[in-house]
């Protein structure tokens, strides 16, 4: 599957539907956004599984104001609807692939009751 371009309308509805998403937020000016691209393209290619979407922030700027983009690159992994990792920076492609297998591998049970306890003691305070 190669990747998607996403756009607000689309997001939610993106991350909630499926089981992992990464998401490459970008512009076409940034040249360290132009590096990656083949990297995330190529990773798309030979993990089907997982929906690899692209955010144009020129283009999507309510939605990358939404994400806290102050950086791009940045890449979004979700899981389950969760966000399980934000950072900016382009990955090689070795580090693209060490963080695939670690979403794969993460304990979502675990993630759920953590998001779940935060969300409690948020709602308490």
């Amino acid at each position: 599957m190669s990747t998607i371009e996403l756009s607000a309308q689309q997001f939610e509805n993106t991350v909630a539907d499926n089981d992992i998403v990464l998401v490459d937020f970008w512009a076409a000016w940034c040249g360290p956004c132009r590096q990656f691209a083949p990297t995330f393209e190529k990773a798309s290619e030979v993990n089907s599984d997982i929906v690899f979407a692209k955010v144009d922030t020129e283009a999507e700027q309510g939605l990358a104001r939404a994400a806290n983009i102050t950086s791009i690159p940045t890449l979004m992994a979700f899981r389950e609807g969760v966000l399980v990792y934000s950072q900016p920076g382009a990955l090689p492609p070795a580090a693209l692939d060490q963080l695939i297998t670690a979403v794969r591998d993460l304990d979502m049970d675990e993630v759920h009751a953590a998001v779940a306890a935060e969300r409690g003691t948020a709602a308490s305070e």
